[in-house]
């Protein structure tokens, strides 16, 4: 049937309807009110649809991707490596603020040593004071160079302040009491601040000072060039024989923790230094709480496209907030620490990292929201892992089932795909998409191949469940 355009437009729909006849002033009043609340009904129900759409078209080019796996596995520094993948210009714009934060991670480290060596309010010896490290003749001489280096390094305690401050400036909960009464020493590793998820302080770090946070317009720079001034300092520190010996001697490997880069000091401490991509890789700040990151994909020629990915927290703590979060997403990114197995959650030493790992992917496998979702797992921190193991220490001594597996990287990364894949497949209520991968998520040219692949994956399966393949 062919419908004709009216001869005459018609006049609009008058709102109230004209009244029927014969209606009486009780009548009316009845009738008028129920023609108000159905209005009002219709309207919020067209809101509600219209706010639908609106989501639906946001979803309908991004891809939702819940990063998961125990605190310091690696899931910011992958969360840092699609960004630079995807959208480097937006990557690089935040290299002013990751500047600062590289400043503190530098400068607590070397706070950290100061305070673990002989004299430090950290240092739990005496012991250092008569083991062979400062033993014999040469106690008074270490005596002396590190008074020396605590003088000539103390303006660093005001810097550590000044960007702890900035960094939280958000957070009226933390203030600079809180900071001085933080212990450096923790289970042989400098303490962390932490930043609640969503404090923005990238864009805090981006805009100048006002009276209202209670700082001059210039204190950053200030604390640059305090930190310039002790860089030779900082280098004559980490090099000299005596602190390498009385770090040896706490059991205490710096350079194998999350944000280390005193050996780095004289490029770091520059006047002129601006962040490389390595380095805002392997820079480390803690995250209280979820974060939602939304990466909008930057290359010519590729549809628009946006990546939102939900950084949840990994301590213990933590983690009663994932569950929200298991409906609404098209992918999981596990991340195991492969180069864990040999240490203890900082927030429960009863339990080893690497059993932690198991029982969570355990958990995450059994979880029915799940069961359509596209599960990526990345076997991370290859690298650590490789070293530990070259350097002697015993896989099997740590995980029993292997037996008397090769103390070989490559044999002990067959066996943890396979474990994994096994639990997945055992734990699973039926057969899933999983992708497994072996990472080291500061290699930027091979962890770049591995995201590609992850989006491949993604897309494919994403095109499986609406029953285009």
């Amino acid at each position: 049937m062919r419908w004709s355009k009216p001869a005459t437009p018609t006049t609009p729909e008058t709102w109230p309807p004209h009244p029927p006849p014969g209606e009486t002033e009780l009548e009316r009043a009845v009738r008028v009110e129920e023609e108000k609340e159905a209005k009002r009904t219709s309207d919020a129900i067209d809101r509600e649809l219209e706010l639908e759409r609106v989501e639906q078209r946001k979803h309908r080019h991004s891809t939702r991707v819940l990063l998961l796996g125990q605190a310091e596995s690696g899931k910011s520094t992958m969360l840092k490596n699609f960004q630079l993948h995807f959208a480097p210009e937006a990557f690089h714009a935040e290299s002013e603020a990751w500047r600062a934060v590289i400043h503190l991670n530098l400068i607590r480290s070397v706070n950290f040593i100061l305070d673990l060596l002989p004299g430090g309010p950290s240092s739990t010896l005496s012991e250092l004071r008569h083991s062979r490290s400062f033993s014999g003749n040469t106690l008074g001489d270490a005596d002396s160079l590190l008074r020396h280096f605590r003088v000539r390094l103390s303006p660093l305690r005001q810097v550590e302040l000044i960007l702890v401050q900035r960094l939280s400036a958000d957070d009226p909960a933390r203030t600079a009491v809180n900071v001085e009464e933080a212990t450096p020493w923790y289970y042989g590793r400098a303490s962390e601040v932490s930043i609640r998820g969503g404090s923005g302080w990238k864009a805090l770090l981006r805009r100048k000072w006002n009276s209202q946070m209670g700082a001059r317009p210039d204190e950053l720079d200030k604390a640059r060039q305090i930190l310039h001034a002790c860089r030779e300092d900082i280098a004559e520190l980490w090099v000299h024989p005596d602190v390498q010996k009385g770090l040896e001697a706490e059991g205490v490997v710096l350079r194998d923790q999350s944000g280390f880069f005193v050996d780095d000091a004289l490029r770091i401490a520059a006047a002129d230094y601006e962040p490389t991509p390595l380095d805002i890789l392997r820079a480390r700040l803690q995250t209280i709480g979820v974060e939602q990151h939304i990466i909008s994909v930057e290359r010519f020629g590729e549809p628009s496209h946006r990546w939102v990915f939900y950084d949840v927290g990994g301590a213990k703590g933590h983690r009663a907030s994932w569950a929200p979060f298991f409906d609404d997403v098209d992918a999981i990114l596990f991340l195991c620490p492969m180069s864990g197995f040999n240490e203890v959650l900082l927030e429960d030493r009863r339990v080893n990292r690497l059993l932690d790992s198991f029982n969570l992917w355990k958990t995450i496998c059994m979880s029915r929201l799940l069961k359509g979702t596209t599960f990526i797992l990345l076997l991370n921190k290859t690298d650590l892992l490789k070293t530990k193991l070259e350097a002697g220490v015993s896989f099997a001594q740590y995980v029993k089932s292997y037996k008397d597996g090769p103390n070989e990287h490559e044999h002990v990364c067959d066996y943890l795909k396979r474990k994994f894949v096994a639990m997945c497949k055992h734990n699973s209520a039926r057969e899933r998409q999983l992708h497994v991968h072996v990472t080291c998520a500061t290699d930027i040219s091979t962890t770049a191949i591995v995201i590609n692949r992850i989006k491949d994956a993604i897309v494919v399966n994403n095109l499986i469940s609406s029953d285009y393949l």
